[in-house]
């Protein structure tokens, strides 16, 4: 019979014994059918089911429906643990972050919570202190901290305005090697679109970011010439082979519609690489008949849109006259997911002039999204949001979902429904990867102290 384990603790001790067999089954979990490839999703529509998960060497076998009593036929043999019908789900995928800004706010103390408070704090302190050292120590402190609660894959933006690129890109390969079989790193440029008037400094970041295998990215703003600028931007991704990851419309403006002009370059460029595009908070501001214009577009152009609701929440809408705000600052997910925009949600900023708080935990952000965003009542498969889609956008095979043949990546929770899943912080939460799972402690804030006006005053 298989071991029954109701507490959180013995049952991480108990499936560390057991992987180390190097063959088990994990009977009796509760997977979501948004989430998992496989026959026995036999559930009707977006919804948990209770399988059996057949893992050997690290590697997802077989995924049978449960049978919570029974040994299957042939598995007699098998060590197996009963999960008491624990959700389970993939490693997160998280694909909009920015490594290289973490936990910079102790040091920024100009930032006032404003986006215009932000841009300069954080102008400030990469010019006075964004070295190869720093950056690597606040990235790996971030990874650390991403790994622990169970994602298995991150794109950064990394800030790459001369003379940063020279120092950051390579500060970046070197870590994607060095996390090569933990986390999964994608590198997306990011600068002032109007910088790419000047020839020299576009094929440079390009030169730099194809040579590196990272994305083409820009913070697309109004400026007169913007139409003209996302040409040169879409031509440089073309002319390279790289995809492209736009910040666009971050503000409460109306008048903002650099998604709408991003789709339209699109179409009339006949782009036939990955369009992904986050905040588009403006969007929430316009009248229907703009918003419907704007989304036919982006749904034709088939571009990925990514809300950041922890950053978007803490920044838009700020006020500085002690008044509350009165908006949510965050985009129009549910208007696109029906017309077939891939949508996902993403961690965004830690411990920045950007979002002050966060620790790159991509449940909190799918908790805070769905409380923001309300993606319940039905839950349906919003949890793709966090995983599968993300995934799919970084054109990662074998992320974001749990299938038979797939490394076996996934993490369990105390939690056996949404509700419960949601409403705890799920501090006991087990990731595994490869089968086991890991014993990497959350870091602790004073490995940073060392790192220049990191150390509480």
């Amino acid at each position: 019979m298989a071991a029954t384990v109701s507490d959180q603790s013995a049952l991480r001790a108990h499936l560390d014994c057991t992987a180390n067999l190097g063959r088990y089954v994990l009977r009796n979990v509760r997977l979501h059918t948004a989430t998992t490839r496989t026959d026995a999703a036999t559930a009707a529509g977006n919804a948990f089911f209770l399988a059996d998960v057949n893992v050997e060497n690290g590697r997802i076998l077989a995924i049978t429906p449960a049978q919570p009593h029974i040994l299957a036929a042939g598995n007699a043999d098998l060590p197996s643990i009963d999960a008491g019908g624990r959700v389970a789900l993939p490693t997160f995928v998280d694909c909009h972050t920015h490594l290289d800004k973490s936990h910079i706010l102790p040091r920024t103390p100009a930032a006032d919570g404003t986006f215009d408070g932000a841009l300069a704090a954080t102008r400030s302190d990469r010019t006075a202190r964004w070295s190869a050292d720093d950056l690597g120590k606040r990235i790996d402190f971030a990874l650390r901290s991403a790994f622990h609660y169970g994602t298995s894959a991150i794109r950064t933006h990394l800030d790459s305005q001369p003379p940063q690129g020279r120092i950051s890109w390579p500060l970046f390969t070197e870590l994607r090697q060095h996390w090569h079989g933990r986390i999964a790193l994608q590198g997306s440029c990011l600068f002032p679109i109007d910088m790419a008037r000047d020839d020299t400094v576009l094929r440079d970041i390009a030169e730099r970011v194809a040579n590196a295998g990272g994305i083409l990215g820009a913070v697309a703003y109004p400026v007169p010439d913007i139409d003209h600028l996302l040409d040169r931007m879409f031509h440089a991704a073309s002319q390279y082979g790289l995809d492209l990851d736009f910040h666009a419309d971050e503000t409460a403006d109306p008048a903002a519609d650099a998604l709408r002009r991003i789709a339209e370059t699109a179409l009339r460029s006949s782009f036939e690489k990955k369009i992904t595009v986050g905040h588009c908070c403006s969007l929430a501001m316009q009248e229907p008949s703009v918003v419907d214009a704007t989304l036919d577009k982006v749904a034709a152009a088939g571009i990925n849109v990514v809300a950041l609701p922890t950053c978007n929440l803490y920044l838009q809408d700020r006020r500085t006259d002690g008044t509350t705000p009165r908006w949510r600052g965050v985009t129009l997910l549910h208007e696109m997911k029906r017309r077939g925009i891939a949508v996902a949600l993403a961690s965004d900023n830690t411990r920045d002039p950007f979002h002050a708080y966060g620790d790159l935990d991509m449940l909190e952000t799918f908790r805070l999204g769905t409380r923001a965003l309300h993606l319940d009542h039905p839950h349906g498969d919003w949890i793709r949001t966090v995983c599968t889609t993300p995934a799919q956008v970084m054109r990662l095979d074998g992320h974001g979902v749990i299938a038979a043949g797939q490394p076996a990546d996934l993490i369990l929770f105390e939690g056996r429904s949404w509700s419960e899943v949601l409403s705890r912080a799920e501090s006991n939460r087990i990731v595994i990867r490869n089968g086991s799972p890991i014993s990497t402690p959350l870091p602790a804030y004073t490995e940073l102290d060392a790192l220049e006006g990191l150390a509480p005053g």
